[in-house]
């Protein structure tokens, strides 16, 4: 089914409220109902693990980010005009949206209940695992956005994918430490730097849509690359 403009547009504008809403509300929430809770050294997850006071809260703000991915998803995918690079974003955008309810039964066991040397939980496990999903998704998604547009979108998103694949390997090398409930300075910033990189790059991707969305025949930016198949318009 296809929308109108005004439509589309509004799919859209879901793009950039996700990338806002979602940390906003989390570190209002860590800062509000969680007492003794560290951004800088505890993971996003914590604040929806087994007891947390912000798990609830933060569930139901959770439903609300998938349904406004989704929703960007496919005004990404209405938007395509043909680039099969768009169709293939929009696809990946609505996959990522809607594997977020798998993770409510699997959250992570809580700092203060992790117990060295133990088995890890199944919850952990699962958490873990859909972890690594997320972050093949953020690839794809960066990859096939990347062609998108001209250079300098081509550019930025590469630096992009460079930053998620660093801080994520970064993130990863605190698994261990967590799991043996040792002390894990800047893990918060580091995670936080690396889904930051990629709730700006969805923005960055909604603004450039919105804006050739304004354009009455949909043509491509000035700086946007020509399809291989598309004629040159004579002046």
């Amino acid at each position: 089914m296809t929308v109108g403009l005004r439509g589309r547009r509004v799919l859209l504008v879901c793009g950039a409220l996700s990338s806002l809403l979602w940390p906003l509300t989390s570190e209002a929430l860590a800062a509000g109902l969680y007492r003794g809770y560290s951004s800088f050294s505890q993971t996003i997850s914590e604040l929806t693990s087994i007891g947390a006071p912000t798990r609830m809260p933060l569930i139901a703000e959770g439903f609300l980010y998938e349904a406004l991915i989704i929703a960007f998803g496919v005004g990404v995918w209405q938007s395509a005009q043909g680039k099969r690079a768009l169709h293939v974003t929009g696809g990946l955008l609505i996959a990522y949206g809607a594997i977020g309810p798998l993770w409510l039964p699997f959250p992570m066991t809580a700092r203060t209940d992790i117990t060295p040397m133990a088995t890890a939980a199944i919850t952990d496990v699962m958490h873990i695992i859909l972890g690594a999903v997320d972050a093949v998704l953020y690839l794809a998604i960066l990859g096939f956005g990347s062609v998108a547009f001209g250079k300098g979108f081509r550019f930025y998103s590469i630096l992009t994918l460079a930053v998620v694949l660093t801080f994520g390997a970064w993130t990863n090398s605190f698994v261990r430490l967590v799991a043996a409930g040792e002390p894990t300075p800047w893990l918060g910033v580091v995670e936080r730097i690396m889904i930051g990189a990629f709730l700006l790059w969805v923005v960055v991707l909604a603004v450039l849509l919105l804006r050739r969305s304004r354009d009455p025949d949909g043509s491509p930016d000035e700086d946007q690359e020509k399809e291989p198949d598309e004629p040159a318009l004579p002046r």
